[in-house]
């Protein structure tokens, strides 16, 4: 009886990966970043801790009512929106509801759940801020950028935050672009149209 308590309190990596709905190297990422709980058998395999798959498991992002599902015809944006202050992510949906892109927008108040929700289903802009309980958005940053699969997503700060206080605990890569508070809604519309017409240059003559 005690050897089958012990077997259920772990499982392996990629048990792990089919429980959260991601690939086994973000779950190794995870283990390595603090997000999971692991160990390493003699023979050097990870064995993560269910307490912790559960508890991840249980932090959950929200899809805003207003976003769009895309159609089969054309690529929509995605955009992921990390803030943990609730008027301000319904502020954030309110507003990206009426971009002329029709973004699919999720919303999530801290920085586990985004990375959550990144290595399920990867964003085309990231919008976050930097002051966050557990996690804060300098720690989500170095994970993320520990990741090649999330290189291609467009990062974007928006904090209260001035310039000396971001170098002074640490700082943000010179490529992410940071916006202050309030937020500025004109510049990230900007920024999601640049992402569209990309998309378009990289068409194939019709």
């Amino acid at each position: 009886m005690q050897q089958a308590t012990v077997e259920k309190s772990f499982c392996t990596t990629r048990e792990a990966a089919n429980l959260l709905g991601v690939s086994v190297g973000t779950v190794q990422l995870w283990v390595e970043s603090g997000l999971l709980q692991a160990w390493k058998t003699a023979g050097g395999h990870r064995r993560v801790m269910r307490d912790s798959l559960d508890s991840l498991l249980h932090k959950r992002p929200l899809t805003a009512p207003s976003a769009i599902q895309p159609s089969v015809e054309s690529r929509h944006l995605k955009v992921l929106v990390v803030e943990d202050d609730a008027n301000l992510l319904r502020l954030y949906q309110a507003n990206m509801a009426g971009w002329p892109m029709r973004p699919e927008v999720t919303l999530t108040d801290n920085a586990v759940s985004a990375l959550l929700a990144m290595g399920r289903n990867c964003p085309d802009l990231l919008v976050a801020d930097l002051q966050m309980p557990d996690m804060d958005g300098f720690s989500m940053l170095r994970v993320l950028r520990e990741a090649p699969e999330f290189a291609k997503t467009t990062i974007v700060i928006v904090t209260g935050l001035d310039a000396a206080e971001i170098e002074l605990r640490g700082g943000i890569p010179a490529d992410i672009e940071i916006l202050p508070k309030p937020i500025p809604f004109d510049r990230l519309r900007a920024i999601a149209a640049g992402i569209v017409n990309q998309w378009h240059l990289m068409l194939p003559p019709a």
